[in-house]
């Protein structure tokens, strides 16, 4: 299967999404805000998630909360 944003659109390793809601984060007290750039994103083993550095932090992120740019 392949890796689909929120809109359908199939996700590549490298690419660039937008966060598409504010989402909190598990283990820190900090929030993504909505509108956040997460550039040249990982592929996962789970179509579902993938992963990308926020904030100098490698997290694994829900793609039915991404945007393709």
């Amino acid at each position: 299967m392949e890796t689909k944003d929120s809109n359908g659109n199939i996700l590549k390793e490298g690419d660039s999404v937008t966060v598409i809601k504010d989402l909190k984060v598990k283990g820190l007290s900090s929030v993504i805000k909505r509108g956040t750039v997460v550039k040249n994103i990982r592929l996962t083993d789970d179509v579902k998630e993938i992963e990308g550095k926020v904030g100098g932090s490698v997290i694994v992120l829900k793609t039915e909360f991404m945007k393709k740019m």
